[in-house]
């Protein structure tokens, strides 16, 4: 992914308002990022705990998406895997996070859902640069390659239904 500025952060969202837009908070720390190694840049929003938010290329433009999750956390011996990139974690490490639908769809109050690293490094899991709990990623025979293009298809299917 190439490295994104701000403002080309703040015009990629779909799902919101350009106020919204324009209030969310964006990483401080983008110069920082690993933009090499991101497929898309997800970051959760420290000031509203049920709040997180994903930009991304799409269909040759950039798309950014307002997600909610519960911030209900759940016990350490529950495990849920992430739909992206198929890594489990305990407790509350997966979130099921939803997004509104854009247009008029959204405005009805329709979502659509995704179970996902609460953390959103799903990038860095399947590179292998982040490491999760002990029995976090199984062993596969796909390549780190093929990992990473069975989860940006599982990311375009998601972003196609919105």
């Amino acid at each position: 992914m190439k490295a994104l500025t701000e403002t080309e952060i703040r015009n990629a969202f779909v799902n919101c308002s350009k106020g919204e837009a324009a209030r969310l908070p964006v990483p401080r720390d983008l110069a920082d990022r690993p933009w090499a190694d991101l497929d898309f840049l997800g970051w959760r929003d420290l000031s509203a705990p049920d709040r997180s938010y994903l930009v991304t290329e799409h269909e040759g433009r950039l798309v950014g998406v307002a997600l909610r999750f519960p911030a209900a956390k759940r016990g350490f011996l529950h495990r849920s895997m992430c739909t992206l990139c198929l890594t489990t974690h305990p407790g509350s490490g997966v979130s099921l996070m939803t997004a509104r639908k854009k247009g008029k769809e959204g405005r009805d109050g329709n979502s659509v859902g995704i179970y996902l690293c609460t953390d959103m490094d799903c990038s860095l899991y399947v590179r292998g640069k982040k490491q999760p709990e002990p029995g976090g990623r199984f062993e596969e025979s796909l390549t780190v390659h093929q990992q990473i293009d069975r989860m940006t298809g599982n990311l375009a299917a998601f972003l196609g239904r919105l």
